[in-house]
């Protein structure tokens, strides 16, 4: 009926593909947004319903793991390639981010079975992963630690595994000249941390008081200020309560400062820590603090047993950081805020998201916030004692609407934080990786050499997999997180007949300008700043 209508607009149907080719032909050079089109609604879409963001990341990281090993094991032992389990896999994952299920704001039924599905997906995934590394590792006793991270990490390659025998730990972190975690009291029944990299402070009520770098004596904690502070605010949104957080909230907030529980303990790998348990409302939470051994870094591990209603409970970091904007990670890279309000565009942002990590920095110096499953953000500055500014960093852990869900995010929660000292960008990105790619230990006979190398540190292999085609050809996705021109070499390790670009579809390109393919498959390459590249490696 719209398409011949007295007084309204002539509608056409057609595909996506003829709308864009119609709109360019009317318009070759329509103007350019630069930056992020920041939506001023719905910033409780962030947090909303943990359980299901949760799963979505976890399914998101099993997803590359099981890609990574089956690949792996297909290229090296001649194993069956999952395609079909893959794929739909990839489907429920992928229908499950839908705008109504993932941001939170669905029915109790909904989220109940995308809860249910994600275990399902979890259950499969483990036992691809668990198969494949079976098959690549082999028969045998011998304690195997494997990394699907980009970035190698105590003795073990990016995208391969090790064999870790006695003391080899302790081996790493001796040639990085450092020690395993250990703690000591200090007056007024605090503990300190110490790995020979960093040092924290946890005073008596579980606050974080200082967390400095050894090296240079930088402290990362704002004068007068604490970081790993709990705090409950008052969360009544004017309109649809899972979809909105409104600035409003601000001004009721509780410090949750009373502590039952802070004592010395250590870790199921035997590193001191600080164990924490607090009561608020209807709640309780326990925490464990410890630093990783070898890097500037504490892990805070949250779990919450949540029963309030309409409250939003934060995690506050006062940092001795002058930073006039945050670096929020997005998909295949980072974009900028900024962290002042001169103008009612900044002030709206008052609530902002980040996938595995927030950084904030000056010259020389900044700290970076990695998690497991948190999306919701927000970043203030503020005035430093002795003048100059410090900026706060806060994650949203956990909200409680009563509409579409009354019951949603009962009950109990487990987040993890890391906390990066002396971190910049690169820090950042190894951070976010390491918390989401944990390594991974298991028993067999000899190592995983790694499909693909590339020789650049900006340089991040998002994904290891098998074309699509089922040709058996290796696809390897890479992109460039630092926001930087680089200049890489992509080398496999097997045999390679021919190499392609092509877009994420798996469609031929054709070889960019600028980039040469050595005899022995090797690709050198120019990549601009965040460029998103995709190699299909013809296998021999």
């Amino acid at each position: 009926r719209a398409r011949s209508l007295e007084g309204s607009p002539v509608v056409q149907l057609a595909s996506p593909a003829q709308f864009f080719t119609d709109a360019q032909a009317d318009d070759p050079h329509p103007p350019v947004w630069s930056g992020e089109m920041y939506l001023e609604l719905h910033r409780g879409t962030y947090t909303s319903q943990a359980r299901t963001k949760h799963g979505n990341r976890r399914s998101e990281h099993l997803l590359r793991e099981a890609e990574l090993w089956a690949s792996t094991a297909a290229v090296r032992t001649g194993a069956a390639y999952p395609r079909d389990e893959l794929e739909r896999i990839w489907h429920t994952v992928l229908l499950q981010q839908f705008h109504d299920i993932l941001p939170g704001s669905s029915i109790a039924w909904v989220h109940r079975e995308a809860e249910r599905r994600y275990a399902e997906v979890a259950g499969e995934l483990e036992s691809i992963i668990e198969s494949s590394l079976r098959a690549l590792t082999g028969d045998g006793d011998r304690v195997i630690a494997a990394n699907a991270g980009p970035f190698r990490r105590a003795g073990v390659p990016a995208l391969g595994a090790t064999v870790r025998g006695p003391g080899d730990e302790a081996e790493v972190a001796a040639a990085d000249g450092v020690s395993h975690v250990v703690a000591e009291p200090v007056d007024g029944g605090g503990i300190v941390l110490r790995n020979g990299v960093v040092s924290a402070t946890i005073d008596a009520h579980g606050l974080l008081v200082s967390l400095r770098q050894l090296a240079s004596g930088r402290e990362g904690i704002a004068p007068g200020g604490v970081g790993n502070l709990l705090q409950l605010h008052r969360d009544l949104p004017n309109a649809w309560d899972a979809w909105d957080v409104d600035e409003h909230y601000r001004r009721n907030v509780t410090d949750l400062v009373d502590a039952d529980v802070v004592e010395l303990t250590t870790t199921d790998d035997g590193r001191a820590a600080v164990r924490i348990e607090r009561r608020f409302g209807s709640s309780t939470v326990r925490q464990l603090l410890t630093l990783v051994a070898g890097e500037a870094a504490l892990d805070v591990t949250t779990t919450v047993d949540w029963h309030e209603r309409q409250k939003l409970l934060k995690l506050a970091f006062a940092l001795d950081v002058h930073a006039d904007r945050s670096a929020a990670e997005t998909q295949f890279g980072h974009v900028y805020r900024p962290t002042h309000t001169n103008t009612s565009w900044e002030a709206a942002k008052f609530e902002i998201c980040a996938h595995r990590w927030i950084h904030v920095g000056e010259p020389g110096f900044g700290v970076a916030l990695a998690n497991d499953s948190t999306y919701g953000h927000d970043v203030t500055r503020g005035e430093r004692a002795g003048g100059g500014t410090t900026t706060t960093v806060r994650q949203s852990l956990l909200r409680a609407p009563l509409f579409p869900d009354p019951d949603a995010d009962q009950g109990e929660h487990t987040m993890r934080t890391r906390v990066v000292v002396a971190a910049g960008i690169a820090e950042a990105v190894r951070a976010g990786y390491a918390l989401n790619l944990p390594e991974r230990v298991v028993v067999g006979a000899h190592d995983i050499e790694p499909l693909v190398e590339v020789d650049h540190p900006g340089v991040v292999v998002e994904a290891v997999k098998l074309a699509e085609d089922g040709s058996g050809d290796v696809v390897v996705r890479l992109y460039e997180s630092l926001g930087a021109r680089a200049t890489v070499a992509i080398r496999p390790a097997f045999d390679v007949a021919g190499v392609r670009w092509t877009d994420l579809l798996e469609r031929d390109l054709g070889l960019p300008e600028g980039t040469t393919v050595r005899t022995d498959g090797t690709v050198e390459a120019q990549l601009r700043p965040f460029q998103l590249v995709t190699l299909r490696f013809v296998r021999a």
